[in-house]
């Protein structure tokens, strides 16, 4: 089930589902591990003797406040009669997950109503060994496992504890401690272990028509100690000032940049506002952007999103430098200074501590040792380190990356060249999907060495300039020279070596990362070559049906819904969509001309966003339901990117 409404500050990271239930939490390492294992944590309502879980029996409204991370949900039953109004909230900075809810009576009678939170913890990732215990001295129920803490307890506006509360143990023969809370009272147990799970409720007393409020918060430690510290500090400035603050913080973080959004409409501005805040989420605080955090997606391969992948992590870093956030985009930095590998490349993709993540890229190919890269992260991550020197002019920032980083993948994207062709020596597309020299790769490269030749120029090292220069330029000749096809009138999207070793075979697949070779600058926007590609592939790959968008590549078989590619040649993609809006704004001659074709696509992605503003990566043709993993960072990251590119377009063009 794709999440919604991701809250957090870069130690937690909490995710409710389309349900509205909890569905996963990280700490202290984004996507490192999952608290939860992607189980429901749920929220149920006991009144006059019935009993409702939220889920789809409650009408729902998940929002966020303005300009902020800090929810505005309302859920509504209509046969409990009741309605429940939720603000919640990662604090800013400390490790505690607060929510304000609102109880109100739809019935003109008093009422009790009894509240519970059903936690089903597998910290660590795993439920065995979890140990779930009632604590007098916290006020809270409590579990652990080694150096993972959780302490979770309700607060009236007097008073913090835990009214009601029961520890016990789920498996396959057992319901869960949810189900005790179904007849209005649990059991009081007081401790369990293994596969441990619990429960809390609390009442509140409502007058016909009336509400009455409490809080919940759940708190993130290490050890014990930690968790007192931190219970401490929570009930002596209370669950209310945490939102407080959290609300103020993060409206102040998004507007810091005064800018002036032009004619754009008031959506379009607000998802350019929601995608930072989303972004800044997906970031940990030891500065790796995770690709997405949406647990579920393991169903597809027994795996996640919850990565840090080179090039995704380099788009990102760059649309947060472009906005104006430049302390994000260094901690980024600094990550990929800690994992290049000693021989200048990035490897498949990395966890947010640092450590090696998984990969199906093998180490050799036909018998033969073989890198397993994705060379266009290399190429990514040394162009978003200049345009963010560009921009910032940071020397000392800049100065301990230079040799490290800089050079050595400069050094190594010129070693890893075909000496007759001079482009790149095959590694894997940006898909995961194939092995071969690809159009997108290419225009990677291209960036990354004109950068390092821009950084060596910098720093008065012209010979190193000039050689990564020569490179840049023989590769991008080289890249119309082999893989655009005369007949097609177009670039392909890879090409693959013959049997015989001597030639090469062009994939002229329609794919909308060939618009790479533009918007990375191997190409300019009046080459016949880009512009005849652009056309074609917006033909071929428009989504014809009442949802529209751009498809990845033609017969995209990931998550595919219609098999009829000539009507569906693959789901609408976020990122494909906003390459073809980039490179509507790239091509606009007038400002008439900037507001009637690009807009209208930006627009598109705004409108097909969820009500909260998160953007999967993908989503069904005919239904517009979110598909794989929601959100996506990258998405989010070429709203950015996209809407500064539109502004900065418009103000070229008015001002001309």
């Amino acid at each position: 089930m794709p999440r919604d409404l991701p809250i957090g500050n870069g130690i937690l990271l909490i995710n409710f589902d389309r349900d509205y239930q909890v569905r996963d939490i990280y700490y202290p390492h984004l996507g490192r591990e999952n608290h939860s294992d992607g189980r429901p944590f749920r929220v149920g309502v006991w009144c006059d003797g019935s009993f409702s879980w939220l889920g789809p029996a409650w009408e729902m409204t998940r929002l966020y406040r303005e300009e902020s991370l800090v929810t505005d949900v309302q859920a509504r039953n209509e046969a409990l009669g009741i309605e429940l109004a939720f603000e919640d909230a990662v604090d800013f900075h400390e490790p505690v997950f607060v929510r304000h809810i609102r109880v109100r009576n739809l019935r003109d009678e008093k009422r009790e109503a009894r509240v519970f939170f059903y936690h089903d913890f597998c910290v660590s990732g795993t439920q065995t060994g979890d140990t779930a215990y009632y604590d007098p001295e916290l006020e809270s129920v409590v579990h652990y496992k080694g150096d993972r803490w959780f302490a979770a307890h309700t607060c009236s506006p007097t008073a913090c504890g835990v009214e009601q509360w029961a520890c016990g143990r789920k498996g396959p023969h057992l319901a869960g401690t949810w189900k005790d809370a179904e007849d209005g009272r649990l059991s009081g147990n007081p401790i369990d272990h293994g596969a441990a799970d619990s429960a809390i409720g609390t009442s509140v007393q409502l007058t016909p028509h009336g509400e009455a409020e409490f809080f919940y918060s759940l708190l993130a430690a290490t050890d014990h100690e930690e968790l007192t510290k931190l219970s401490s500090v929570v009930h002596d400035k209370g669950a209310r000032e945490f939102l407080r603050r959290t609300h103020n913080y993060w409206r102040l973080w998004v507007n810091k940049e005064e800018r002036d959004f032009g004619d754009l409409p008031r959506a379009v501005v607000d998802l350019f506002k929601r995608s930072l805040l989303i972004i800044r989420t997906h970031l940990d605080s030891g500065g790796a952007f995770i690709a997405a955090s949406d647990w579920d997606i393991r169903t597809f391969a027994d795996d996640t999103y919850c990565y840090m992948w080179p090039r995704d992590g380099a788009i990102a870093a760059y649309a947060m430098a472009r906005a104006g956030y430049s302390h994000v985009a260094r901690s980024f930095f600094q990550f990929c200074a800690e994992v290049i590998e000693p021989g200048g490349y990035f490897l498949h993709k990395y966890n947010s501590d640092g450590t090696l993540a998984s990969s199906w890229q093998p180490w050799v190919h036909e018998g033969s040792p073989h890198l397993p890269i994705q060379e266009d992260g290399t190429g990514l991550v040394v162009w978003a380190l200049w345009e963010h020197f560009s921009l910032y002019h940071d020397i000392e920032f800049i100065k301990p990356f230079y040799r490290p980083v800089v050079i050595r993948a400069a050094e190594f994207m010129l070693r890893f060249r075909n000496e007759e062709t001079g482009l790149p020596l095959p590694s894997h597309d940006l898909w995961e999907e194939r092995l071969g020299v690809h159009t997108y790769t290419v225009a990677a490269v291209c960036s990354g060495l004109n950068a390092a030749a821009s950084f060596a120029d910098a720093f008065g090292e012209t010979e190193h300039a000039s050689r990564y220069r020569a490179a840049a330029s023989r590769m991008r000749e080289a890249l119309r020279r082999h893989l655009f096809n005369r007949e097609l009138d177009r670039f392909a999207r890879c090409a693959t070596a013959d049997e015989d070793g001597v030639g090469h075979t062009l994939d002229m697949t329609a794919d909308s990362s060939v618009y790479g070779a533009l918007l990375l600058g191997a190409c300019d926007c009046d080459d016949p070559e880009m512009i005849d590609t652009a056309d074609a592939l917006k033909e071929e790959l428009w989504v014809r049906t009442s949802v529209g968008g751009l498809a990845r590549y033609a017969g995209d078989y990931y998550h595919q819904v219609e098999g009829d590619s000539r009507r569906v040649p693959g789901n609408p993609w976020f990122i494909s969509t906003l390459w073809y809006a980039q490179y509507l704004v790239l091509k606009a001659s007038s400002a008439d001309e900037l507001r009637s074709t690009a807009l209208p696509i930006i627009e598109w992605v705004a409108d097909h966003a969820l009500p909260s503003g998160v953007l999967a990566e993908q989503v069904d043709p005919y239904t517009n339901e979110p598909l794989s993993v929601s959100p996506l960072t990258w998405s989010h990251a070429s709203v950015v990117i996209t809407v500064l590119d539109y502004l900065k377009r418009m103000d070229e063009l008015s001002s001309g």
